[in-house]
């Protein structure tokens, strides 16, 4: 009896955007495959939905086995398993650590704790993003937040030498972290209207403005 396999042999690792994206956001391979075929990839490409499948599986595979790397940035760029050019490998770091704004709100002012790492679902159903996503999510800003927390210097680029972060996004997790250290009750009813947005400004404000020096330059 004959078993068919299939094989795929490349140098470069291919990262595509679009399953990327799919996977980031925390669908399945079968959501994702669904999804691709609602957008009418079959269609633009001639692609039959199992060679679809098959692709999107191969993907997927190899996102997994990146993951391992990418909660460490530093490991990524020093790996040689993986033959990836700096672009692709800076988008899939950017891509990876990328945060909901909703889903931040909701973290806002609750402890990195194994216990509100099991609550998520109660972030994911009312933000309506998937909750392999909000786990992401947490885990990475608890994985920066322990990471920078101690660390002397501004922390947008302690944020920025570390993850390899453009800046907006490092100004982001910055002003997490900061809210994380000085414990700011931002889950009180009476700021449940202030979006991430909003509190990201003024805690930006608090941080170039009430913050101390050190060897000349903002602790934050």
């Amino acid at each position: 009896m004959c078993t068919e396999v299939d094989v795929f042999i490349t140098n470069y690792t291919l990262v595509d955007p679009e399953i990327l994206e799919l996977w980031i956001q925390g669908f399945s391979a079968s959501e994702a495959v669904s999804t691709l075929n609602q957008r009418g990839l079959g269609q633009k490409t001639g692609a039959s939905l199992e060679l679809i499948a098959s692709d999107v599986l191969d993907h997927y595979r190899t996102y997994s086995l990146l993951e391992k790397l990418l909660t460490n940035p530093n490991k990524l760029q020093e790996q040689l398993a993986f033959q990836i050019d700096p672009d692709t490998r800076q988008f899939l770091i950017e891509s990876y650590y990328a945060i909901d704004d909703n889903v931040v709100r909701e973290l806002l002012g609750k402890k990195l704790s194994s216990k509100h790492r099991k609550d998520l679902d109660e972030v994911a159903e009312k933000t309506g993003v998937p909750l392999k996503s909000c786990r992401r999510q947490f885990d990475n800003i608890k994985r920066i937040f322990k990471s920078v927390e101690e660390m002397p210097g501004p922390i947008v680029q302690n944020i920025q030498k570390l993850f390899y972060l453009h800046e907006d996004l490092a100004r982001k997790y910055a002003c997490i972290v900061f809210l994380a250290c000085i414990r700011f009750e931002t889950s009180k009813r009476r700021l449940q209207y202030l979006d991430f947005i909003t509190l990201k400004q003024c805690t930006e404000v608090i941080m170039d403005l009430w913050t101390y020096n050190v060897t000349g330059k903002s602790l934050y």
